[in-house]
């Protein structure tokens, strides 16, 4: 009974193997790039990024203003990223104006400040989430001490932009980004049946042996290697399908069926609008911001309208426990929303630590190890196919065998749990359907074979 296991969990380690390893190759490649991003940036747009620091800065109105004039014609204010660090540049995104706002009026002196983005805001009894500067945006970088334009850029044009286009999508477009989501679906099957092929029998070394050669060797260093980065391998493989567009949707979907969900921003929060009274200044606003936001560096975007609201959110994704969201009033600066670490659910604070840790973004540590987990997992493939091909040279089938009685020896939880992953991974359930058709046929022609 156990050996029939072994050969049928061998069998599905072997296909796994099979579909899952060139896009595999391809995402930990791309990954072990992407993960050293803040040193490449430092390179590519250093002068942009960072100025030298002086004795006293100039008001965020200044370096606005600064912007706007050099911004693409008609082109609305998304947000701004004031200077956090005494180095850090004033960054100013702008994006083109949406084909259904293209008739909107406008607001008077206060919608000068700049539009937040996505008129569907209004439709919706809760605000959009705000995850950054968009790709399409134009940022303007900007000397907070001078108020000196320093240059501007596409964000699409970043470093970090394009390589995190190249490791979701192979800079194919979301369209081809169910390639890494069936990476992550196999390799997923990958490690739980290595998981378990790797789990000693009676007589058989837990660690690889000094005196191992040839095959042995290279299955012992396989074998031990892949269990021993199967904690990260979850984690990197869990937080890249939350993001996925089919598995995504369905951890979505369970997130909200158990109450998970994030705090929402309800969008019924409006300024109060007094007679006489003006508008908060941008360096009014962020100094109200900074009152009630935690030290870290801030995205800051303008109300839209008279009765519209300031909105600010973290910037740097480095310390989850500072991740907030805050709505002030755009004339008083009263705070009217705040949720912090505190307010996060337990879905949200996984999601938070483990994001950020897939990206490398906890610092230095975070990316050596994520480096050596991706030249492990370069090993592990190698090492994979070494051991196929010094089996074929030994005239042994290119499938491993599968021994009679396979079906029957499954456990009832290992169905389950095999219907499981086939739910929650919906490319896993669609391409293995093919591989039934495979195997259905290869077992037929076996079986006409010994007739």
């Amino acid at each position: 009974m156990r050996a029939a296991r072994r050969s049928l969990l061998w069998r599905l380690h072997f296909w796994s193997a099979l579909i899952a390893s060139p896009f595999v190759l391809a995402a930990c490649l791309t990954g072990m790039l992407y993960v050293f991003t803040p040193q490449i940036e430092s390179v590519m747009h250093g002068q942009l990024d960072k100025v030298q620091p002086q004795s006293q800065a100039r008001s965020l109105d200044d370096a606005v203003a600064a912007a706007k004039q050099v911004a693409p014609e008609g082109w609305s204010l998304h947000s701004v990223i004031p200077a956090h660090e005494p180095e850090d540049s004033v960054r100013v995104a702008f994006t083109a104006p949406m084909p259904e706002k293209s008739q909107a009026g406008g607001h008077g002196g206060h919608a000068s400040h700049g539009a937040s983005p996505g008129a569907a805001q209004a439709k919706s009894p809760f605000l959009r989430p705000n995850f950054g500067i968009p790709a399409r945006a134009v940022v303007v970088y900007v000397n907070p001490y001078s108020a000196e334009v320093l240059g501007q850029l596409k964000e699409s044009e970043r470093f970090a932009t394009w390589a995190r286009k190249l490791h979701s999508s192979l800079q194919q477009g979301d369209g081809w980004r169910w390639m890494i989501e069936l990476a992550a679906s196999w390799t997923m099957v990958m490690l739980v049946t290595g998981v378990y092929l790797w789990l000693p029998r009676p007589g058989q070394p837990l660690l690889p042996q000094a005196n191992a050669k040839g095959r042995v060797a290279w299955r012992q260093w396989h074998a031990f290697l892949g269990v021993a980065l199967g904690l990260v391998s979850f984690v990197i493989l869990t937080t890249g399908l939350t993001w996925s567009q089919n598995a995504g949707n369905q951890i979505r979907w369970a997130r909200d069926a158990t109450g998970q969900t994030p705090p929402r921003i309800p969008a019924q929060f409006k300024s109060t609008v007094t007679e006489g009274a003006k508008p908060l200044t941008w360096e009014q606003a962020l100094q109200a911001i900074r009152r009630e936001a935690p030290n870290i560096s801030l995205m800051v975007m303008a109300p839209k309208g008279p009765e519209g609201v300031w909105r600010a959110n973290q910037m740097d994704k480095g310390d989850p426990t500072k991740r907030f969201d805050l709505l002030l009033d755009a004339y008083s600066g009263q705070k009217l929303y705040f949720s912090g670490w505190s307010d996060q659910t337990a879905f949200g604070k996984a999601t938070a630590i483990g994001i950020p840790f897939h990206r490398g973004e906890f610092g230095v540590w975070n990316q050596v190890l994520l480096f050596v987990f991706g030249a492990g997992i370069l090993f592990s493939l190698v090492s994979g196919w070494v051991m196929f091909f010094k089996r074929r040279a030994t005239g042994s089938s290119v499938w491993p065998v599968v021994l009679p009685g396979t079906w029957r020896s499954v456990s009832p939880w290992a169905w389950l749990g095999g219907a499981f992953m086939l739910v929650a991974m919906p490319v896993l359930s669609m391409s293995a359907v093919p591989v039934a058709l495979v195997e259905g046929w290869m077992r037929w022609r076996n079986h006409e074979q010994t007739v």
